[in-house]
């Protein structure tokens, strides 16, 4: 008896709710569609941004511990770079993206939108072709009315160059900005370097995605390369050296014997064996720095990375965000649970008897 009491009881409170929200009909619809259509306002007022992923994987240099690198890593561990003589191997290479430098290196890249209107470059798209919200404006207005820091006024010159040494407020925000549409992630276990690059124009964020891939691979081979460089030139001074040295020798050598032709005293066939072993000592020199110069020429290539593309830049066909169906779809269903949830509760606050009265009154 007691659980039939208790299912009439439900089916009675359920029936009362159900008229109550019937006659609160206004409440849960009006503010639901105002929701609706002013979340759509807003969402379509933000630029779309798409982006362009790139995954490439540099050569390493053992392969010794590779067996016991997997294992490492399958723990979370990365012993590559201990066993690396590399001061800059892979895990460090998302750092380099922080780099005020790298960044502003990429200012001078020449870019193009996809619908052919502006042509120019990074730095120039950044400042003068970006899209914002109608909102964004006023928030940098008041920013910059509550800043304190002072302006840095640049030489005469060089107003429209931008030093990584000393940024202005406006180019450090713009830094910043970039940092944050270029993200860098390395893979642990295999080294997979994946770069994801964010802007609002397909073809600029392609172009820009595939410049960065370049510059960090030109960025690596130079610092594994710069030491062979650096003994490359240094033979090839010394090798140029010892070349004026041996010609110098070679015409002492060829003058003396030619003004000495028939000389038959002991002391000008001395003097002449001693030019001609003099001579004999720096081609011998030349040859040996020559040799070595040549070493130092293959030790460049031996220390160039090589990379395989995994996936290569390429023009993204949708956008990445913002979702605007699905901003509109979950502000309007927080709309209505919100209007939903004072129903009720206005429901439980009043007293059944009253509620009874007035569902007979109307």
């Amino acid at each position: 008896m007691k659980d039939k009491e208790i299912v009439q009881l439900t089916i009675i409170d359920l029936q009362r709710v159900k008229k109550h929200l019937l006659k609160k009909w206004k409440l849960l619809l009006f503010p639901t569609l105002i929701v609706a259509v002013l979340s759509a306002i807003i969402i379509v007022q933000i630029p779309r941004y798409y982006t362009t992923k790139v995954m490439l994987a540099p050569e390493e240099d053992g392969t010794s511990v590779s067996s016991l690198s997997d294992l490492a890593s399958s723990f979370g561990f990365d012993i590559g770079s201990m066993t690396s003589s590399d001061a800059i191997y892979p895990m460090l290479y998302p750092d380099l993206f922080e780099s005020n430098d790298f960044v502003v290196g990429l200012f001078d890249i020449h870019v193009e939108t996809l619908d052919e209107k502006v042509k120019t470059t990074y730095l120039d798209y950044l400042q003068n072709h970006q899209k914002f919200a109608p909102w964004d404006p006023i928030f940098v207005n008041i920013k910059e009315f509550f800043s304190s820091k002072p302006k840095m006024k640049k030489a005469k010159g060089k107003e429209n160059e931008v030093d990584p040494f000393m940024l202005s407020e406006s180019e450090f925000q713009l830094v910043e900005g970039v940092k944050k549409c270029i993200q860098c992630s390395v893979d642990k276990k295999t080294n997979v370097i994946t770069i994801n690059v964010t802007d609002q124009d397909p073809l600029v964020c392609a172009t820009l995605a595939d410049s960065v891939c370049s510059r960090l691979q030109n960025f690596i081979t130079n610092y594994r390369t710069s030491k062979s460089r650096k003994d490359y030139e240094y033979y090839s001074k010394l090798a140029q050296e010892a070349k004026h040295e041996y010609d110098i020798a070679t015409a002492k050598y060829s003058a003396y014997c030619d003004s000495h032709r028939d000389a038959i005293l002991q002391a000008y066939i001395s003097e002449r064996d001693d030019l001609e072993n003099e001579m004999q000592s720096k081609y011998n020199a030349y040859n040996l720095l020559n040799t070595q110069l040549q070493a130092a020429k293959a030790k460049i290539q031996e220390r160039t990375p090589a990379f395989t593309m995994l996936q290569n830049a390429s023009v993204p066909t949708k956008p990445e965000g913002p979702k605007r169906m699905i901003f509109v779809i979950v502000m309007t269903f927080l709309a209505f649970v919100i209007s939903l949830s004072i129903a009720i509760s206005s429901l439980l606050k009043s007293n059944p008897e009253e509620t009874n009265i007035e569902e007979e009154n109307s």
